[in-house]
């Protein structure tokens, strides 16, 4: 219970100081992004409008910096992140509404098949060292250094434009509305193939190698020696007593995989123009969206936070020294 209380009051901490810092950072980027949208709807906005704007925008010179922090904290607390200036005047947090499910719909899947199937493998290949299997290390490690915005790429030219197979871009085919119907999740799961299949290939080989080194190095331990010559069952021994210790860095990986789900196909999602967070994150940057970067950069924050907590208490259940030092 310790351990649990301090890794509570230090993410606690750590979110003060993202959110404190999310707030600091358009306001000491050099420019007036209120200017910059007047600028860009020059002829449809009045230069009296500015005064409104700034209010809107938590930006008002007539209010003191402290006080501005004050009331950015009132509206997160109300899940208000503020005005976008691309989708004006759509508010932020609707924007990420709207695109959140599909990142995590995308990375989510890919990210959780990916690492049980590496996981899996890398389990077996470890354990079997020596045979057919260790063929396919080279593989792997090929593939582990691609990056997967670039197997996005190959995918596209020959997926989709040299064998038409698949759609190039796009969430769902045109003229369809979202909802929770057959027509449009049958086109969301088929516009979501290619970018996965590219995802989960690029991904699955880090965690078959990372496992299987572990394994590895966990197989010649003197715990896993003694299970072996007390006769146990070689699945048990290879499960119950090696695994369950190999995979504990793993853990600690996926869990910031998942922390990184919100945010980490940015690429990804600017091949395929798929309507994710990390497609908008890079409409904000085109257009300086201060308020829309702000949230989504909060969002990824909190959600590697979240991420890193989960892995604490994964590793409170496998790993009993660490409840031992509570």
């Amino acid at each position: 219970m310790k351990f649990l209380l301090q890794r509570l009051g230090f993410y606690a901490l750590t979110a003060w100081a993202a959110i404190t810092i999310n707030f600091f950072i358009p306001r000491l980027m050099p420019g007036d992004p209120v200017q910059a949208m007047l600028t860009r709807f020059q002829g449809q906005l009045s230069s009296r409008a500015v005064d409104s704007l700034r209010t809107l925008f938590g930006l008002d010179q007539d209010r003191s910096l402290w006080q501005q922090y004050l009331d950015y904290w009132g509206n997160l607390l109300r899940g208000d992140l503020g005005t976008s200036f691309t989708f004006f005047p759509t508010g932020v947090s609707e924007i990420i509404a709207q695109s959140l499910p599909w990142t995590l719909a995308l990375m989510g899947l890919t990210t959780v098949l990916s690492f049980v199937l590496g996981t899996g493998i890398g389990i077996l290949t470890g354990w079997r060292r020596g045979s057919w299997m260790d063929g396919l290390l080279p593989v792997t490690t090929f593939i582990s250094a691609i990056p997967y915005f670039w197997l996005g790429l190959i995918a596209i030219a020959l997926f989709a434009v040299k064998w038409p197979l698949f759609p190039a871009s796009g969430g769902y085919d045109n003229g369809l509305v979202p909802g929770f119907d057959w027509a449009f999740i049958g086109s969301a799961l088929y516009h979501g193939l290619l970018p996965a299949l590219t995802i989960i290939i690029s991904a699955v080989a880090g965690w078959i190698l990372g496992m299987r080194n572990m394994m590895v190095t966990v197989s010649s331990e003197d715990y896993v020696l003694v299970a072996q010559a007390k006769g146990l069952p070689e699945r048990r021994v290879m499960l119950a007593y090696a695994a369950r210790n190999a995979i504990l860095p793993n853990i600690s990986n996926f869990a910031l995989s998942i922390g990184f789900i919100v945010g980490g196909t940015l690429l990804v999602e600017m091949v395929f123009s798929y309507p994710g967070i990390g497609y908008i994150l890079f409409q904000g940057v085109g257009a300086k969206d201060y308020p829309l970067m702000q949230g989504v950069f909060l969002i990824i924050t909190l959600a590697v936070l979240a991420a890193n907590l989960l892995a604490d208490l994964a590793y409170m259940l496998l790993d009993p020294r660490t409840r031992r030092e509570a």
